[in-house]
Order: C-alpha cells, then structure tokens, then sequence
C-alpha cells in the first residue's frame, strides 16, 4: 500500500511539472521510477528499463487527455500528424529495441546526459530560430523516425525534440505544442506494446508486470498526473516562471549527474 501510494504522489508531481514547465512528464517519471524501483529491491538490470517502459504506459494516457483538449480548440495540424505518425511508429519500436541491446548502467548514463541538456536549455532559455518551411511528406516520416527512436529510447513523451522541430520549420507555438502533444500518443503506443512483447519471457521481472511495465506504477500515476497537469497549467499563470524555471534547472543537473556518476 504504502508503494501504491508513492506511485500516486510521483504521478502528483510528474502531472504539475508538465502543467508548469511544458515538458513531458517522462523527464521526472523515469528518474523517480528508478528511485521507487530500487527501494523495492528491482534487479539493477531490470530498472532501467522497466522503468523506461512504464513511463511510455503512462503517456498513452495522459497524451489522450491532452490530444483531447487540443483537438477541441482545433490546434492539432491532423494532415502533418498523419505522415510524421508513420515515422513515429517506426522510430519507436526501433527506439525499444535500442535500449534492450543496451545494459541498465548505459541507458542510466545516457538519460543523464539528455538531463543536463535539457537543464541546459532551460536555464539559458534557448530555442531554434524559424529557419525553414515544413518540410515534404517523406521528411516528415524521416523526422518522425529520428523523434520516436530517440523518445522510445528514453520513455520520453518526444515534445523535447517535437516543439522545438515544428517552431524551427515555422509553426506558431500553439500548434507546435498541439502537434508535439498528438505525436506522443504514436510513440507510447509502439513504446509500450513493443516493451511488453520484448520482456515478457523474462523471469526475473516482479510480479503485477507485463513485460517490462510494471502495472501497478502505471496505474496509480495515470490516477493522478492527468488532474495534476491542469493544475500546473494553472500555477504556471501565477507564480515566477523565471525562478522556477532556474530551480527545476538545478533539480535536473543533480540528477543527471548522479546517473552519470
């Protein structure tokens, strides 16, 4: 019980987070799934990945929720959504298979990298200029592909490399962040059901899992990041952006550094 309760309380702070920052909830999940993962005695060959994958379940619901609201101010681009899907798809799954050829200390190391970039670009606020028109259907697939290898590889939701690839071929950032929050659902699709074909002839796995998804993480954070990602979007119009911003900044630097360490 007590476990179950910290699952909700990680889907709590991984839900506000998203609301406040505008970052995909698979930035805070994955490391705390690795901490609650090893307190319950996980293999340290497991976490990792388990904890990658369980990520990815919990996006496919949460990226409903927020497919839903978009759709409803009609922001999502559906006619480049359906061509850079297709990548999407197939970067994911190769995205699952990258990461069960890797062991848990390198897919540790290379999160923490992608961490610190990303406290990186927070702190110093950078973005890509608007250099070039969107480009034609067979580089949206090709786009895709790179997006949902990288994302499936990390259990990330892909609005990391998504928003800023739609500002950079000049979409407004509405429709950058309706079109990045559509693509998500692709990438924990293909995600989620690649990992659980990929671990479930795995013995080692604990009990409650479906492949690498551990199925009671994923239910308790969907509970409660879906509520909690409103309310961030609501704090995000009342607090100081700018020193948030620095502290999450900081939180992600030591994290990054104890997975590299």
């Amino acid at each position: 019980m007590t476990i179950f309760l910290t699952y909700l309380a990680l889907g709590a702070a991984a839900g506000t987070i998203a609301g406040l920052f505008g970052l995909g909830g698979g930035i805070i999940i994955v490391p705390a799934l690795v901490i609650a993962f090893q307190s319950q005695g996980i293999s340290a060959e497991l976490i990792m990945h388990m904890a990658i994958a369980s990520s990815l379940a919990t996006i496919v619901l949460t990226s409903l929720s927020s497919i839903y609201a978009h759709h409803q101010k009609q922001a999502i681009r559906w006619e480049l959504f359906s061509w850079i899907a297709f990548g999407i798809l197939l970067g994911a799954w190769l995205g699952v298979r990258t990461a069960i050829s890797l062991n848990g200390e390198v897919l540790q190391m290379i999160f923490g990298v992608f961490l610190l970039v990303v406290a990186l670009i927070i702190s110093f606020n950078i973005a890509p200029d608007r250099g070039r028109s969107m480009p034609g259907k067979p580089g949206l697939s090709i786009a895709g592909i790179g997006i949902g290898w990288f994302s499936a590889l990390l259990g990330i939701g892909g609005g990391t490399l998504s928003v800023p690839f739609f500002t950079w071929c000049n979409l407004r950032m509405q429709s950058a962040v309706a079109l990045a929050a559509a693509c998500g659902l692709p990438i924990a699709l293909m995600g989620t059901l690649a990992n659980m074909y990929e671990g479930w002839s795995i013995s080692a796995l604990p009990p409650y899992s479906a492949g690498y998804i551990y199925l009671p993480a994923v239910a308790a954070i969907a509970i409660t990041s879906v509520p909690f990602a409103r309310i961030g979007a609501k704090l995000a119009h009342r607090l100081p952006a700018r020193q948030l911003k620095q502290a999450f900044a900081l939180v992600l630097v030591a994290v990054g550094i104890k997975f590299i360490l």
